[in-house]
């Protein structure tokens, strides 16, 4: 298993891309529709203040990642915080589904905009035949190495980043800073709930940078590049997620945002830059949902391997060859695929929010509980991430039950059954005791840890 961890494999600008490419793929393309529903005419404010609740939880990922590099990050915190326990194991297998749940959400949005730049309506089997077909090229592209993937994350990065930043710009250029707001937002519970609602998609909107967590091991000079790689890429994408957010508002009115919010971009951009315009913002939301895919099974792959290294989850070869990471490759593409088929896009985000910012939360709440003065975090903005999480949570789950009470149930189960499985199985197999992070990490820079 070890030679599978290559360190020094990916760059600074490698972990970047990735970070990017997992963000940029799901956040501006398939969720600023959502938002605008929720958050009305202030949408755009809505990725500022999900930015904001975003830097103050990658404050701890950056803390703990700066200290013990891994290429199982997010379960390296887990059990540091906790120890090999029901908590740990329960909050990091939320974390990779919540992972997941992101690749089948970004695999439907590609198809969606496929179809739209076929001149189709996106619905029927198509769109989800399509996402199962883009979660396989994921797969292939993965199985190939991370040369592989971190070539062409750099490549799609640079591509997507730019040609959306452009798309921004030339929006705001032809159409002006202005908003036509077809009513408030804020569905049956108001306008301040509707918002903070809206925040809690586009945190989840910004939570790709923990694919450069769990990426740790193999970055170059991880102990400092991990924690760069984070800070750039939340950077970037609150300047492209801005742009963009304006440039649609100034193109479309707020009902026509929400009327097409599966495919708002390539909506908003034929008002404003015409046929051609409509073509290559369609072109580049193929090319930033392609390599979200990419980049996310890449990360996610490894957080179950070293997941079952730690002995924190179950593994079965069902007869395959190959090692634990060609495995979890598989079984990543399996729930994808299987997501991708029986969810649309509003539940497979709503599922995705409920898990990540319950795994975040038991995140911060660990470190700080134990390990804030040995990482030599301040509490204060490790509490401080725990209320902004639980404030956007409530409001989104109370919006949810008003509106989709169904995918609050089946997330609260969902929930439930994980930590229910996690207490089963280590109860009957106790993980080892002793270092978190396996042969997978780094050493940390002058731990004290193990004195």
């Amino acid at each position: 298993m070890a030679q599978q961890y290559e360190k020094n494999s990916l760059s600074l600008f490698d972990a970047v891309a990735m970070g990017t490419g997992v963000m940029i793929g799901a956040g501006i393309l398939a969720l600023t529709g959502q938002i605008a529903e929720l958050a009305g005419s202030l949408f755009p404010l809505a990725f500022v203040a999900g930015a904001v609740v975003t830097a103050f939880s990658a404050y701890t990922y950056v803390k703990m990642s700066n200290a013990w590099p891994s290429a199982g990050g997010i379960g390296m915190i887990l059990t540091k915080a906790y120890g090999p326990t029901t908590v740990a194991a329960g909050a990091a297998l939320l974390m990779a589904l919540s992972m997941v749940i992101n690749e089948s959400l970004v695999a439907r949005t590609f198809a969606t905009y496929l179809m739209r730049g076929l001149g189709l309506d996106p619905e029927g089997w198509s769109v989800p035949a399509i996402g199962v077909g883009l979660i396989v090229f994921a797969y292939l592209v993965n199985a190939a190495g991370n040369r592989s993937v971190g070539l062409l994350s750099q490549l799609m990065a640079v591509l997507k980043v730019g040609g959306i930043a452009a798309f921004g710009i030339a929006g705001l250029w032809a159409g002006g800073i202005s908003f036509e707001a077809a009513s408030d937002g804020g569905g049956d519970g108001g306008v301040a709930a509707g918002f903070l609602a809206s925040v809690a998609l586009a945190i989840l909107a910004f939570k790709g940078f923990t694919t450069i967590t769990n990426s740790g091991a193999e970055i170059s000079d991880p102990h400092r590049n991990v924690g760069r790689a984070i800070v750039i890429s939340i950077a970037i994408c609150v300047v492209v997620y801005l742009l963009v957010a304006f440039a649609v508002g100034s193109s479309l009115p707020l009902d026509q945002i929400v009327a097409a919010k599966d495919y708002a971009l390539a909506e908003a951009a034929e008002p404003a830059l015409g046929r051609v315009g409509f073509y290559l913002t369609v072109a580049l939301a193929l090319v930033a949902t392609a390599s979200g895919v990419i980049a996310s099974i890449f990360a996610v792959s490894r957080m179950l391997a070293m997941l079952t290294d730690m002995k924190l989850i179950p593994h079965s070869h069902f007869g395959m060859p190959g090692t634990i990471r060609d495995h979890t490759l598989v079984y990543t593409v399996v729930i994808a695929g299987a997501l991708t088929v029986f969810f649309d896009l509003s539940r497979i985000a709503s599922l995705g929010v409920f898990f990540y910012l319950v795994m975040d939360i038991l995140i911060h709440w660990g470190v700080w509980r134990t390990l804030r003065a040995q990482i030599g975090a301040r509490g204060w903005i490790l509490l401080t991430a725990i209320a902004l999480d639980g404030i956007v949570l409530a409001a989104f789950a109370t919006l949810k039950w008003q509106s989709d009470p169904l995918i609050v149930a089946i997330a609260l189960v969902g929930m439930a059954a994980v930590f229910l499985f996690e207490r089963v199985f280590l109860g009957l197999n106790p993980a080892p005791r002793g270092e978190a992070h396996g042969d997978h990490a780094s050493a940390p820079e002058n731990d004290r840890s193990d004195a």
